[in-house]
């Protein structure tokens, strides 16, 4: 089912520690949300909407916030909304800006209107930079936050690959990418935090020979680095997924909680 490689540097075992105190070692998948309603709320800072959710009050404050990057669906998105809620019950503020303006991609890609070429043209790094840094400003100036750990999905993994780049004046400390789309190899080779990535098997946009440059990428970087490959799901496993599929299920999970594992044991590195 799981294939991982993984490159450690003075890295032993994967821990749990300070900012997703609620998850136990080793996981707990109850925290996360795969139906039902998204607790969180919406607020416009410098003119961007973003979607943020709480930890418990029982929580100690945070050091460590989760800056939730979307697929092309965008923050109103059912499923981008229950797992940023799932990253905050595990211990984690999560903020989710919208990087699309309110106009995200239509949920069926198919749909004869709609122009993919046109839209990933319209929302390149050019405009999609600033929205990103306007959201590490707010957590770092506005939130006191400590250590942003950046989690991307297709699209939005393309950026957490780009803002852990130790050359950006604004960036994140630790990352994590499911399904990845559209980066290229100046966006991996310029990595310089630690970064997990979770792929799979049956994504279209990430073949088995686009993989392997990934990797062959990766390995060339001086952070630690790890990478899980989940076979029997498709491209969007990581957020979309049908419910009533074990197999998808177990590969949402497992990647939401390689994400937190990552997470609570590179935050403090």
């Amino acid at each position: 089912m799981l294939s991982t490689i993984t490159k450690f540097a003075a890295f032993t075992a994967l821990t749990l520690g300070v900012g997703a105190q609620q998850c136990a070692i080793g996981g707990d998948a109850s925290v996360v949300a795969l139906t039902g309603d998204s607790v969180g709320t919406e607020q416009v800072v410098n003119g961007i909407n973003f979607y943020i959710s709480q930890p418990a009050s029982s929580a100690p404050v945070p050091s460590t916030a989760v800056l939730y990057l979307t697929d092309v669906f965008g923050i109103n998105l059912t499923e981008n909304r229950l797992l940023a809620d799932s990253f905050a019950r595990a211990g984690f503020l999560t903020v989710a800006p919208d990087l699309f303006n309110g106009q995200p991609a239509p949920s069926d890609l198919n749909n004869p209107s709609f122009n993919s070429t046109a839209f990933l043209a319209a929302h390149g790094p050019d405009v999609t930079d600033p929205i990103i840094e306007t959201a590490i400003t707010y957590l770092r100036s506005s939130l006191n936050v400590s250590t942003i750990a950046v989690t991307g999905y297709c699209f939005g993994g393309r950026y957490s690959f780009r803002f852990v780049d130790p050359a950006r004046t604004l960036k994140a400390d630790v990352a994590f990418a499911a399904h990845p789309s559209a980066w290229n190899d100046t966006d991996v080779s310029a990595i310089g935090a630690p970064v997990s990535v979770a792929t799979a098997d049956g994504d279209s946009l990430m073949p088995p020979e686009l993989r392997a440059h990934l990797e062959a990428l990766l390995l060339n970087i001086s952070s630690p680095y790890q990478t899980s490959l989940y076979s029997g799901v498709p491209h969007g496993f990581g957020v979309r997924i049908n419910v009533t599929d074990p197999v998808q299920v177990w590969a949402k999970e497992s990647a939401f909680l390689q994400a937190v594992r990552w997470f609570s044991t590179f935050q403090s590195l």
